[in-house]
C-alpha cells in the first residue's frame, strides 16, 4: 500500500452516505489502534466513546454546529479526558506496568515519585489541558489509520463538550469530551473529495538541519 497516495486520498469528509455501514472487524481495527496510540508518560488520559445509534447522532448534530456528518456518518466517535488524574490514577499506571512486564520496584519507584508529586502540583486545568493534547495525539493516530483502511473521517472541534457530556452522561464516568469525529464512507457527491490537496510546498513546511 501506498501511504502518500493514502493520506492524498483522505480529507475531511463534509457528506458521508448515511447507507454504508463500517463492518466490525475494521471497527476493531480502529479501537485497537486508538489503545496503542503513544501518550506522554504512557499514562492514557483519555477514552474514547464509539456511537452508533442513529437517533443519538441525530440528536447531537444540533449540538455540533448543525455539521449533518454526525447523523450521517457510520459511526461517532468521541474523544475523551479522564477528569480525575489523581495519585490512584498514577499508581494504577504502574501496576499495570509490574503486572505486564513484572519490572521491580526499585526501578519503578524513582519514576513513580516523580510523577506522583508532578501531578499533585498541577492544577486541574493543567491536567486537563495536557490531556487534551493525548487525546489530539489518538485523533491524528486514527486519521492515518483509517486512510489506511479506505474509510472516511471528519476531525471537528465544532461541538460543546458541556452538552455532549450533559446526554452521554460523562459526569458519572468521570470523563470530558473533547473531541469528535465521523467516520463512515463518503457520499458519491461529496464534491470536496474531488478537489485536490491545498499544502504548502515542502520545502516550506520542512527543514532539514544540516
Amino acid at each position: 500500500m501506498n501511504i502518500i497516495e493514502q493520506l492524498n486520498w483522505r480529507y475531511a469528509t463534509k457528506s458521508f452516505d448515511s447507507e454504508k455501514i463500517i463492518g466490525e472487524d475494521d471497527i476493531n481495527t480502529l479501537l485497537e489502534a486508538f489503545n496503542l496510540t503513544a501518550t506522554s508518560y504512557g499514562l492514557q488520559p483519555i477514552k474514547l466513546i464509539v456511537i452508533k445509534d442513529k437517533a443519538l447522532q441525530e440528536q447531537l448534530v444540533p449540538l455540533s454546529f448543525n455539521q449533518k456528518q454526525v447523523m450521517e456518518a457510520s459511526h461517532l466517535f468521541v474523544f475523551c479526558i479522564d477528569s480525575k488524574m489523581d495519585t490512584p490514577f498514577i499508581l494504577d499506571y504502574f501496576n499495570r506496568v509490574k503486572d505486564i512486564r513484572n519490572t521491580p520496584n526499585e526501578i519503578l519507584d524513582p519514576f513513580k515519585t516523580f510523577l506522583v508529586e508532578d501531578f499533585g502540583s498541577k492544577t486541574q486545568i493543567d491536567k486537563e489541558n495536557w490531556a487534551a493534547k493525548q487525546a489530539y495525539l489518538a485523533m491524528g493516530n486514527l486519521m492515518t489509520v483509517c486512510a489506511l483502511l479506505n474509510i472516511d473521517a471528519c476531525p471537528m472541534e465544532g461541538f460543546s463538550p458541556k452538552d455532549y457530556d450533559a446526554i452521554l452522561n460523562l459526569e458519572k464516568l468521570k470523563l470530558k469530551s473533547v473531541l469528535i469525529m465521523p467516520i463512515g464512507y463518503r457520499a458519491k457527491d461529496d464534491f470536496m473529495s474531488k478537489l485536490k490537496k491545498v499544502r504548502k510546498p515542502l520545502n516550506e513546511s520542512v527543514i532539514i538541519w544540516k
